[in-house]
């Protein structure tokens, strides 16, 4: 019967079967991902000579002057204006309804188009005219809509 193994050796590398085992796992990569490599070859190459890596470079070694200078533009009161102002407004857009926004956005572009359309025709109107279009379905339902708007807006600005 055979004797039971007892103590296992481990095989320890030299620091030249390491390098050469590292060398040859990097050229095995490079084999598998030839044509990629040589499309970041090419990348590399056209950001080089536009002159792009040059400017990052320099961009990165005076990072702390261009970190400053970023957050010095950043902190002006027109840009916080400008980030309040957009944050506020994606606020409003979560509350309000999709396809009511919709709605009103198509509507908004017909009514513009047939504004643009008035203005061509350089048409006086009167007060007859005025007493004539609130009788209209389609202006009553504008005003309507644009009456209770504002009723919405004077209640919200009175909290």
């Amino acid at each position: 019967m055979a004797k039971p193994i007892k103590v296992i050796q481990k095989t320890e590398l030299t620091e030249e079967e390491k390098k050469k085992q590292s060398l040859e796992n990097l050229l095995s990569g490079v084999a598998e991902n030839k044509e990629s490599l040589l499309e970041t070859l090419m990348l590399l190459q056209e950001l080089h000579e536009s002159g792009i890596t040059e400017t990052l470079g320099s961009l990165l070694k005076t990072k702390e002057k261009a970190a400053k200078i970023a957050v010095g533009q950043l902190t002006r009161k027109p840009v916080t204006n400008m980030i309040n102002n957009a944050m506020a407004a994606g606020g409003i857009l979560t509350e309000l309804d999709p396809e009511t926004t919709g709605k009103l956005a198509k509507s908004l572009t017909s009514g513009l188009q047939r504004a643009e359309q008035g203005l061509k025709e350089d048409y006086k109107i009167g007060l007859f005219d005025l007493m004539k279009a609130i009788k209209d379905p389609d202006i009553n339902r504008a005003l309507g809509f644009g009456f209770n708007l504002l009723k919405g807006m004077g209640e919200g600005l009175k909290e």
